[in-house]
């Protein structure tokens, strides 16, 4: 097991000791608000319903597991933290769709390609240089990629990977992604139809009474060129031809 793995094991158990959901933003008011409007992109833009057979990278509590599975497909989540993966199974999802799975991403074998392969911010925790042949090959033909990642533009996202010390939600080999480099390395890979759009204005310590303003806002934002690369986040979708 390589040192990346190792430190993300660490990361997990740090993660999985406190409140998970808050620790990475998702628990409040304006955080919840942020993951269901990702999960609806992944699910919209992986085209995920019934009789889709669907492989989530880095499911960790299993709580974007939980918004993927209602349109009825079959998701093989894995993580690489037994402690998240605890959370993830006390959730007691149905099993006829979703398996939770203790798994490194890299050791994944392609027994039976996926229609779909999903997750909310875990490429940047992998060598994207190693990552990106692998769901590659993981994929049917056709099959398609749907991520949502942190966007290197962001001021915010920019700082906590410059100063990683100040900030302990960040595990040591975590990047983000500038989305025009990422757009070249996806074509590299052999991925066509490519898909990448800055999104998220909406920062999870906004008070509840300001969420429904700070959403607005952010739609406007996202709109505007030049002002959209600074979002939060990157919607990804590609097809493997």
């Amino acid at each position: 097991m390589n040192t990346r793995s190792k430190n993300e094991i660490t990361h997990g158990k740090y993660l999985a000791e406190g409140n998970t959901e808050l620790i990475w933003g998702w628990g409040t008011p304006a955080g919840r608000l942020r993951a269901q409007r990702r999960a609806n992109l992944i699910t919209t833009g992986a085209k995920l319903g019934t009789g889709i057979r669907v492989l989530e990278i880095g499911c960790g509590t299993g709580m974007f597991t939980e918004m993927f599975i209602s349109p009825g497909a079959f998701i093989e989540a894995i993580d690489i933290s037994e402690e998240l993966l605890i959370k993830a199974r006390a959730r007691r999802l149905p099993e006829d769709q979703v398996c939770f799975v203790k798994k490194r991403f890299e050791d994944c074998d392609v027994d039976s390609p996926y229609d779909a392969i999903v997750g909310s911010s875990i490429l940047h925790h992998l060598d994207i240089h190693e990552a990106l042949p692998i769901i590659f090959r993981l994929l049917k033909s056709n099959g398609i990629l749907c991520l949502a990642e942190p966007n290197m533009l962001n001021p915010q996202i920019w700082a906590e990977r410059r100063f990683r010390w100040l900030f302990q939600t960040v595990s040591p080999d975590e990047t983000a992604f500038i989305r025009w480099k990422l757009n070249k390395i996806l074509e590299e890979t052999g991925f066509q139809q490519i898909k990448i759009v800055p999104f998220d204005w909406m920062h999870p310590s906004v008070p509840r009474i300001l969420v429904g303003l700070v959403s607005r806002m952010g739609r406007i934002f996202e709109a505007v060129p030049i002002l959209r690369e600074f979002s939060g986040s990157l919607f990804i979708k590609a097809i493997r031809p």
